[in-house]
């Protein structure tokens, strides 16, 4: 509990009363490595966050050497299928813990009754969604500027620790380039 507190004292102070009933709707779960979390047409019920463990956001394909990662979240980050989340509506995309992740998450009933019973549940939930839209946001100018080269050195400069626990396969999927040229790439830098 202690990691979610000090994310989000970063965005606001929180009242003992406010931070007691946001706490109460939290339910810990551990995810065991390679698992689907949220399948695809789903409806995402919950949004976590990451005490342990990187998640990996994926479109999955009939053939899985053609699905498509275009998102990975972390340590200290939030994560969810957030558009779902805000439509209850089917998923389009699919949620996998790629190692045991831990996560504590809060429905989508509970967080509403967070936003009408504390006076910093909307202050809270605007903030992380603006950074859930920055961080989207950011992923798709670096698609439109960047060459896969520069994505790739991007990526592992932003997060070193990628090359420990992300196959190949994603990491070039999520960079838009085949298995090979990730390898060329590799082999030049």
């Amino acid at each position: 509990m202690q990691q979610i507190k000090d994310y989000l004292d970063q965005i606001a102070s929180i009242s003992t009363s406010d931070w007691d009933f946001f706490t109460s709707k939290l339910q810990p779960r551990v995810i065991k490595k390679k698992a689907i979390f949220l399948q695809l047409n789903a409806i995402e019920n919950h949004i976590s966050f990451i005490e342990s463990g990187v998640v990996r956001l994926f479109i999955p394909k009939e053939n899985p050497d053609k699905e498509i990662t275009f998102g990975f979240s972390f340590k200290n980050q939030f994560i969810s299928a957030y558009d779902s989340f805000l439509t209850q509506t089917p998923s389009a995309y699919q949620l996998q813990a790629l190692t045991e992740t831990s996560l504590l998450s809060i429905t989508y009933a509970d967080l509403q009754d967070v936003y009408n019973n504390t006076q910093i549940g909307n202050l809270i939930g605007r903030l992380t969604a603006e950074r859930l839209f920055l961080l989207k946001s950011k992923r798709e100018q670096n698609l439109l500027n960047l060459s896969a080269e520069e994505r790739y050195l991007k990526l592992f400069k932003e997060r070193p620790e990628l090359l420990k626990v992300i196959p190949l396969k994603y990491i070039s999927s999520y960079i838009g380039v085949t298995a090979q040229a990730l390898s060329r790439i590799r082999k030049r830098v």
